[in-house]
This record gives structure tokens, sequence and C-alpha cells, in this order.
């Protein structure tokens, strides 16, 4: 029987993978996964047969996979941060009966939301609520009310996919339904490219936060009622009692 691992490689940098992702890697015979993520990974493993697909093509690369694991073959499909967090875990869960059956093990990596925390302090200390921006398969109606009641709830949020080239404004309307909620001198922060090359971490108050220019590879951070900034960094206190 033919195995799937479905890897979590974190932001893509050797040292920001899991030691069980590597593993996974290791015993692979093929790397399958989005063109971007297999390139991040194709030269620590040379030897190994990469698969790839483009953008927008998920239910492609899951098929693809699960055909080469059915045919005997060990395969890690990779994804961005972790495989079970806007991955494709679900996907190939959701699809591998229609393939005779194969092992599928995922391999948490590290989502965005933990490595671009880290990069701007402490945001995500108390709860928080992770969100993404694309409306390529959740209508933005949707997503508008969740923006709302993480904004009613005052909780500490993580955005994903704030803007792409179709979707210029999305930020704009997410950051004016939190301003409903949170001061526009609220704490702030974008991450871009974590762990890759030109990885950039700015802190920014709510109000400055709507007018930046993101893309899909930015991390959007607004910290709670509580959230301030420190020395340039975002902390959100937990709420000791001794401090």
């Amino acid at each position: 029987m033919g195995k799937i691992f479905v890897v979590g490689i974190g932001p893509g940098n050797r040292l920001d993978m899991t030691a069980r992702a590597v593993a996974a890697l290791e015993q692979s015979d093929i790397i399958a996964g989005y063109t971007v993520y297999v390139d991040l990974v194709r030269s620590q493993f040379p030897q190994k047969a990469c698969l790839t697909t483009p953008m927008r093509q998920e239910a492609d690369r899951c098929r693809a996979a699960l055909e080469q694991a059915a045919g005997g073959q060990t395969v890690a499909l990779v994804c961005s941060g972790d495989a079970g967090v806007y991955g494709m875990a679900g996907l190939v869960y959701e699809l591998s009966d229609q393939y005779p059956p194969v092992e599928i093990e995922v391999v948490a990596g590290v989502t965005a939301a933990c490595s671009g925390a880290a990069l701007l302090g402490a945001p995500l200390v108390h709860d928080f609520a992770v969100i993404s921006l694309s409306d390529l398969l959740t209508p933005w109606e949707t997503i508008e009310k969740r923006l709302d009641a993480a904004g009613m709830a005052d909780f500490c949020i993580c955005l994903y996919n704030p803007a792409s080239k179709k979707r210029t404004d999305h930020l704009q309307r997410a950051c004016d339904i939190l301003l409903r909620y949170r001061s526009p001198s609220a704490a702030a922060g974008i991450v871009k490219n974590i762990g890759r090359n030109g990885e950039q971490a700015r802190v920014m108050t709510l109000l400055e936060l709507r007018e930046e220019t993101v893309d899909m590879f930015t991390t959007v951070f607004i910290g709670n009622s509580s959230t301030t900034l420190k020395n340039g960094r975002m902390v959100t206190p937990r709420g000791y009692r001794d401090v």
C-alpha cells in the first residue's frame, strides 16, 4: 500500500521545518505540491522526483498525489505553514475515497500565525481568531460576518491572504469593520515573506494598517483592546495578576 504524507513545511526555510517534516520528505519517493512550495524544498532533496501544479489547482494536486500513492509510491504533498490550516489535508481526505486505499499521515508545520507573531513580538498570547480574506472559496459576506464577530468579541486577529491582484481592497474593508470596535490607534502589524528572502516585519496602528499595501505573502495581525506596543513590538497581556 502506498502512502501520502501531507506535510506542513512552515515558512519554507529548513530551520523552520519540524524534524518530523524533514523525516517525511526524506522517506518519500515523490514531493508534490504547488510549484512555489515545492521550489522551497527542492534543493534540499535533489534526489527526489517532483510533481507540481500551478496556483488554484488544489484538487488536481491532491488527485495526482493520490494516484501516485495508489500505485505504491510514498508521496509528500507539501503545504506552506501547516497542512491542516488552509492547507491540503482536508481535501486529501475528501478525495481519498475515490482511489484505492492508501495510508494518509498529516505532518504538522508552523503556520504563519505562529511564525509571523514571533517576528512581531507577542501579539497572540491571549484568545485569537484566524480569518482568511480570500473569497475564492468563502463568500465575502461570510468573511464580513466573521470579522464583525471577532471584532465584537475583542479577539486578537490574524488575517491570512489579505490581498491579491484582483482583491486590492479587502484589507481596507476588513479594517473598516474592525474600526467599529477598535480605536484607530490600536496596535497592529504585518509580516511579509516569513522565513524567506525579503522578510519584513513592521508594527503600526490599525488606521495606518488600513492604508498598507499587502499581498498574498503578507500576514496581518491586529491586537485586542489590551494589546500595546513596547519597544517596537506588539504585546498582548495574558492577564497575570502579579505583573
